[in-house]
């Protein structure tokens, strides 16, 4: 869903996430996450890494941008657009 549209107390499936749509859903379902409150506590990286062995494909890393915003959302931040967590991940990922 568009970050803009998201009502904090409206959201109870998946594709109320800011930033999730079907394929997203469809991913998160694969990690065996099916309600947005199992998103709390995740890490996005940990999950990004489960997904790819889950697929066994590599995906583009701003899924984990996607990851990083719903994640925060559902720890009490505000929706952002998932590109807000591009240099975040960015900084995460040349430290490590």
């Amino acid at each position: 869903m568009n970050p803009s549209k998201v009502i904090r107390e409206k959201v109870v499936k998946l594709t109320d996430l800011p930033n999730i749509g079907k394929a997203s859903a469809e991913d998160l379902l694969l990690l065996g996450i099916d309600k947005p409150s199992q998103l709390i506590g995740q890490c996005p990286f940990e999950m990004y890494e489960r997904l790819c062995e889950i697929t066994n494909i590599r995906h583009d890393p701003c899924v984990i941008d996607v990851f990083m915003s719903i994640t925060r959302f559902m720890s009490g931040e505000e929706a952002k657009p998932w590109w807000a967590f591009t240099d975040i991940r960015k900084q995460h990922l040349t430290k490590n």
